[in-house]
């Protein structure tokens, strides 16, 4: 036993004061026992209340030793309760009658999305006559937007695909094959619930640098996120960061090709193209910047085919198996594709149009995607949770609406018309989406 840490034990002075006063004693100093005292001094000059405070000292300082040697040897002395026991010189503490410790309960968040934001001319010309019927100048793309609002609004983050770049206010507009479309349509999606938009697509370099430097510059003021093109070199390093629900989601964003157009000024940094390579890499550096989950939106796949494309088939696993990857969808098809869970995690192939006016090519490409992910670190790590799906159709009678499929239907109040088209939209979604096996994987629809 090291003195130091007899030293520290509760009631050492008072031992070494009994200690030292039994050497003086037996020394002869400032002694006071003698006639009158009541006390006679036995042999070898020590009374009986000295042998009585010797005794209590000796048996004091066994009992602080005892608790030395089965405690912690720094000085800890734990002491015995009723109900204890010794094992091994160990006192065990008694087990609680409860359990007594506790965990936190885990953090979880859901996040939406929807497919392209494709604004025709037919679409800015309803804003312009929605705008007019508020009293309102220029163009609103609000109504529009309004009918998916409370399942966007529902969601700790909400993500869109603005997949042209924006005008100034007051034009010129243009649509196919090189847009150039209303800015209205950003405090719209703002207003109906959504946070950021990815901004990586074919037609990202429709109208050169002005034109992404315009479109970053809208959705700045209008409050939304962005990923996916850039206005300097910086800015294209850096990683979008969302926050949903206290969580640090990061938002990547690549597109297949820009249409033959190619960078502005050579400054390929405008704009991410599918690269694998390059996008494991981003994926890497989001999560060492802080990124809990990442988030990959991919523009490719075959326009208007609802089956993968080689790219798609052959990609997905490869991306999806990163442990820095935890969801990828997808864009660009105009058309409902395949919905698929690897390995545990997610891939939407592509969600269609959120909005757009391409009736002329037939009735899929006025049906959409909506999906909801709620995501939970109960295991220790990150994972969807739950999945869930909203088809969408973009009603083309006066007025042009979006209008949610599953919520439509449950409105006894809608016309026999209209609801034989919601069907249709509805058992095409649902038969394309489960191709490979989403069902079987818990994927269902969104609860109106």
């Amino acid at each position: 036993m090291r003195r130091r840490a007899l030293r520290r034990l509760p009631g050492y002075g008072t031992v070494r004061a009994l200690q030292q006063k039994r050497r003086r004693s037996a020394l002869g100093e400032g002694s006071t026992a003698g006639a009158g005292s009541g006390l006679a001094v036995a042999a070898g000059g020590r009374s009986w209340g000295q042998r009585l405070v010797r005794a209590a000292g000796a048996v004091l300082l066994t009992l602080f030793v005892i608790g030395v040697l089965t405690g912690d040897e720094e000085g800890a002395t734990p002491t015995a309760s009723a109900g204890e026991d010794r094992a091994g010189g160990v006192v065990r503490p008694p087990r609680p009658l409860h359990d007594t410790t506790t965990t936190a309960p885990p953090r979880t968040f859901t996040v939406v999305a929807a497919g392209d934001v494709l604004l025709h001319g037919r679409l800015w010309q309803q804003a312009a006559e929605d705008a007019a019927a508020a009293g309102q100048p220029g163009r609103s793309f609000v109504p529009m937007l309004a009918g998916v609002a409370p399942i966007v609004e529902e969601a700790d983050l909400a993500v869109c695909h603005l997949e042209t770049p924006v005008a100034p206010p007051e034009g010129p507009f243009s649509g196919y094959p090189v847009f150039s479309v209303p800015p209205e349509i950003a405090p719209a999606l703002k207003a109906t619930g959504f946070d950021a938009c990815s901004t990586a697509s074919n037609h990202t370099y429709d109208k050169g640098a002005e034109g992404v430097d315009r479109t970053l510059a809208t959705l700045d003021a209008t409050g939304l996120g962005h990923a996916g093109s850039a206005r300097t070199p910086n800015e294209a390093a850096a990683t979008t960061l969302l926050n949903a629900n206290g969580v640090s989601v990061a938002l990547l964003s690549s597109t297949y090709g820009f249409n033959g157009i190619p960078a502005p000024d050579g400054q390929t940094w405008r704009s991410n193209q599918i690269d694998e390579a390059k996008i494991l890499a981003d994926a890497a550096a989001a999560k060492r910047r802080g990124a809990e989950v990442v988030i990959l939106a991919l523009h490719w796949g075959d326009e208007y085919g609802q089956d993968l494309s080689a790219q798609q088939a052959d990609l997905a696993p490869r991306l999806i198996a990163s442990p820095d990857i935890d969801l990828v969808w997808g864009h660009h098809a105009h058309v409902v594709q395949p919905v698929e869970n690897i390995g545990g995690e997610w891939v939407v192939y592509g969600m269609g149009n959120m909005i757009a006016y391409q009736g002329s090519l037939g009735p899929t490409r006025e049906e959409g995607l909506m999906m909801r992910f709620t995501f939970s670190d109960a295991g220790g790590a990150w994972k969807v949770v739950d999945a869930a799906y909203e088809p969408l159709l973009t009603a083309r009678q006066s007025p042009t609406r979006l209008v949610p499929v599953g919520r439509a239907l449950a409105d006894p109040a809608t016309p026999p018309d209209f609801r034989a088209r919601l069907q249709q939209a509805w058992d095409r979604t649902v038969e394309v989406i489960g191709r490979r096996g989403a069902g079987q994987a818990g994927l269902h629809p969104i609860q109106p």
